[in-house]
């Protein structure tokens, strides 16, 4: 699901780099824009959220009777394949949303039109500014814009804390204190990770807590630094000195066996009360505890772009703009009330106003949100991820120190990179 959209396939950056090097230098023929048109929109994710997108593209439909825009569901386990595919013929949907720096892929290799040329950078203004510089690629073009957000929090059993009589924790410090305190109170299970759990997004909350980052400004792997070695020491003790699980439990499940606190993403938090009525009442958050450089999280989401063999570029274009209008968020927004759907809109004011969370929920969302960091979009980023993943896991695992991992790590950034 959502701990998947930021990782893409190397093969695909292959193939689309074969595909689209010569074809993507044409334009497609370009239909009527005034004439009767259907525009397909593939949307990575789940049924529910293709039919909150769709209720916005039905109210694009009332304004413009002559534009039809149909969303059709990708799974996130294939729908690398199937934009592959897409992009490979030239031959596909007219708009697309998937992982936050998919569309800088697609674009830089001729499969994505460049939105500056139809006002869609415009959107900038209304956009959280991390997740926007997340999804514009390195040279500035717009490929594709954020569709929506998505963040980690700290969900805790407060009768479990209350037990040990243990505060929220905030910092590095008071999380590894609250662990040992809830062992020696009797709890067995005291902490676990669920997204990000194993995996890069897990250490990247470490990494820019402590002050680092994968790559420079300028996009220069940025991983040899003592920042990073800080960072992965710690996310890797509480592994191995602390306790924490490699194997991943959903967060509501680990709620609900007896995990006293668990890092997970927005989305369980509509679900909790309802899936778990037993736990109603005796669950709470906070954002994640902080690093000695601030409480920064991950940003996730998805970026929405129209192709560049779409015959309605200009009207994907409109459409796109227009899922940042008031209109299209609070069709998006109350349907996902309906359908119990952690929404997160892409306008950094619409975070709390108009939320489909409670107030208290929503407030440690968007302190998530406006200190965090999205996934960089720098060259090669994607290709690495796995292999980097790999070097980090290592450490976890006992089979490496954290010094020559990040070393092995920056390797394959600086392979990548081009």
């Amino acid at each position: 699901m959502r701990r998947t959209m930021a990782a893409c396939s190397a093969v695909l950056l292959t193939v689309l780099s074969a595909a689209c090097a010569t074809s993507g230098q044409t334009e497609t023929k370009q239909a009527d824009q005034n004439a009767p048109a259907t525009l397909s929109f593939w949307s990575t994710g789940g049924d529910d959220e293709t039919a909150t997108f769709q209720k916005a593209a039905d109210l694009y439909h009332q304004k413009h009777p002559n534009v039809t825009v149909k969303v059709q569901t990708l799974s996130w386990s294939d729908a690398y394949a199937k934009l592959l595919a897409a992009a490979t013929s030239r031959n596909g949907p007219d708009i697309i949303s998937g992982g936050m720096t998919w569309t800088i892929q697609f674009g830089t290799r001729g499969a994505m039109v460049d939105l500056r040329k139809y006002g869609a950078d415009s959107l900038k203004a209304q956009a959280l500014p991390a997740q926007w510089e997340s999804a514009i690629s390195p040279d500035g073009s717009v490929y594709g814009v954020p569709l929506d957000m998505s963040t980690l929090a700290l969900y805790y059993r407060t009768d479990l804390l209350e037990k040990a009589k243990v505060e929220p924790p905030k910092t590095w410090e008071e999380l590894t204190a609250a662990i040992d305190k809830l062992k020696a109170a009797g709890v067995k299970k005291p902490y676990s990770q669920d997204w990000g759990n194993l995996d890069w997004i897990g250490y990247f909350n470490y990494l820019y807590q402590a002050g680092g980052s994968f790559y420079t400004a300028d996009c220069k792997p940025s991983l040899n630094t003592p920042q990073a070695e800080q960072a992965l020491t710690y996310w890797a003790d509480l592994y191995k000195k602390h306790g924490a699980p490699t194997a991943t439990v959903e967060g509501s499940d680990a709620l609900d066996t007896g995990t006293a606190m668990v890092v997970a993403g927005n989305w369980i938090a509509k679900g909790i009360d309802v899936n778990k009525p037993k736990l109603k009442g005796k669950w709470a958050m906070s954002t994640i505890p902080a690093g000695p450089a601030g409480p920064t999280a991950f940003i996730g989401g998805r970026a929405i772009g129209v192709t560049s063999f779409s015959k309605y570029v200009e009207t994907g274009a409109d459409f796109v703009k227009f899922m940042y209008s008031d209109e299209a968020i609070t069709a998006i927004s109350d349907e996902a009330r309906k359908r119990n759907i952690s929404y997160i809109s892409p306008r950094a004011d619409k975070i709390v106003n108009g939320s489909v969370f409670t107030p208290e929920q929503a407030q440690v969302f968007e302190a998530s949100l406006k200190t965090g960091k999205a996934a960089p979009g720098c060259p090669g980023w994607d290709e690495s991820a796995p292999d980097v993943t790999k070097q980090l896991q290592s450490v976890i695992l006992g089979k490496s120190d954290a010094r020559t991992a990040l070393a092995e790590a920056a390797k394959v950034m600086e392979r990548n990179a081009g």
